[in-house]
């Protein structure tokens, strides 16, 4: 029965699902302030180029699926989006619908900031209240199944290029104020513990950390910027670059457009050849991980 089951919420950031839907998701993304008819626009044409709509919700269900499978029976595994339908708050009303009393929760982004993942964590408590006893995995990037996927991709996209051994490679992960420092946020720490880990076992020589995507907001962002890096390597002489996308775990727009798009763009103006590791999305290791940690996060509350 559903009561003796644990649910499990898997979060994402969500996106429009076709080209309407881009300036109501906008405006959910700012808190509900207008977005101006030019931005609305740009972000249009970004999704236009990517296909029309974003692919976030459908490659996090394939998550999902995954993750159930690896579960088994006991646990029940349900996704809920932040700024976009199914909304998190819609899917914990349909939890508690089902009879579930106890939930564990988990976004799907491998590094915590209390910007980011809190966010998500703010969204399910403030929802489900005292109606569900909730279990939160607050950071999983230190996983061994989860640093083993990045690294196959690493190695994988490498024979890409005709001379490996020159290949330089630039981590990245969505941008976000620098201001989270100052408050002891842990999420500048994981990226590069994470980033170390897989340059270790991928036994990379060279390789940077950089950010992507920041937000078009005066106040500074975490950096440097991709581009940024691979504009210096460029000058430098260095005429292969791999871009492990180490924050994102499926393909969304910050992949297929910022990635794709825009950075290759770059590349081909600086002359240089620029891959980047195909996203996870419901890749075994991945799926494996994100089972174990929620697995663990139940056993350490007794659930099981």
């Amino acid at each position: 029965m559903a009561r003796e089951q644990i649910a499990v919420l898997m979060m994402a950031y969500g996106g429009p699902g076709k080209l309407d839907d881009v300036e109501p998701y906008l405006l959910d993304v700012r808190g509900g302030r207008a977005t101006t008819p030019q931005l609305v626009e740009e972000f249009r044409t970004r999704y236009a180029r990517i296909g029309g709509r974003s692919p976030i919700l459908e490659l996090t269900r394939a998550q999902a699926a995954g993750v159930a499978r690896a579960l088994g029976d006991g646990f029940r595994v349900y996704v809920g989006m932040r700024h976009w339908h199914p909304f998190i708050q819609e899917t914990v009303e349909e939890i508690i619908r089902a009879g579930y009393q106890r939930v564990v929760g988990i976004a799907m982004a491998p590094h915590y900031s209390n910007m980011s993942v809190g966010a998500y964590e703010k969204k399910l408590l403030q929802t489900a209240g005292e109606r569900l006893d909730s279990s939160l995995v607050r950071s999983w990037w230190h996983h061994p199944r989860f640093l083993d996927a990045v690294t196959n991709r690493v190695k994988d996209a490498l024979q890409r290029f005709p001379w490996p051994s020159r290949v330089r490679v630039i981590f990245s992960a969505h941008s976000l104020p620098e201001r989270i420092v100052a408050s002891a946020d842990p999420y500048p720490e994981e990226l590069r513990g994470s980033a170390e880990e897989v340059a270790r076992r991928a036994k990379l020589s060279d390789w940077r950390l950089a950010y992507q995507s920041a937000g078009a907001t005066p106040e500074p962002w975490l950096g440097p910027d991709a581009g940024t890096v691979m504009t210096e390597l460029a000058k430098a002489g260095n005429d292969a670059v791999l871009l492990v996308p180490i924050g994102f775990v499926c393909d969304h727009v910050e992949i297929l457009y910022d990635i794709d798009v825009e950075y290759q763009a770059l590349a081909k103006r600086l002359g240089i050849q620029l891959e980047r590791t195909k996203s996870l999305n419901d890749d075994p290791g991945l799926v494996a991980a994100v089972a174990d940690v929620v697995r663990t996060a139940a056993a350490e509350r007794g659930w099981l």
